[in-house]
């Protein structure tokens, strides 16, 4: 046998989801997820955990603010105030997320995959995470790259890392 080498998907993301949804379905309790510049990949990592149906409700890549007021009861005064990819709007995905879907848990994530900034005049490998539910908890990531897949997959796997860390604490 030839060494096999796993892809940023197995390597990094599924210990974490893994870890995730393992806490999710001991305590009986469900995620709901609203990401931009990770493109679904926090969602799809929770979503390849075998019985994913038991915890995660449902998710959203909701890469623009046209996407984002297209959900029932989304407005414009929602977001008065703030831009995306900061920490503040984050948790604002998250919680949307959360209530709309009736999840436990909500996932937040919104920043620039690169290989520019964005409209924000933040650079790309610039991202805000969030969590919300029993407890909530955010951060912002800064890779240094343009390397928009490799953000993808930092962004992907930060979003993750929070989450079980929140989960594991509480």
């Amino acid at each position: 046998m030839g060494v096999v080498l796993m892809d940023p998907f197995t390597r990094d993301l599924m210990p974490l989801a893994e870890r995730a949804a393992a806490v999710l379905k001991r305590r009986k309790e469900t995620v709901a997820v609203a990401e931009s510049s990770s493109g679904g990949l926090i969602s799809a990592a929770l979503l390849a955990v075998p019985g994913a149906s038991d915890y995660f409700i449902g998710g959203g890549v909701h890469y623009t603010r046209q996407s984002l007021l297209a959900l029932n009861s989304t407005t414009d005064a929602m977001f008065a105030g703030m831009h995306g990819a900061t920490e503040p709007w984050a948790l604002l995905l998250a919680r949307t997320q959360r209530s709309r879907c009736g999840a436990t848990w909500g996932v937040g994530e919104s920043g620039a995959a690169g290989p520019t900034g964005n409209r924000y005049g933040d650079p790309p490998g610039h991202t805000c995470l969030a969590v919300t539910g029993l407890s909530e908890r955010s951060a912002t990531l800064k890779t240094g790259s343009s390397d928009r897949y490799a953000n993808m997959y930092a962004f992907a796997k930060a979003g993750l890392d929070l989450l079980v860390e929140v989960l594991e604490k509480g």
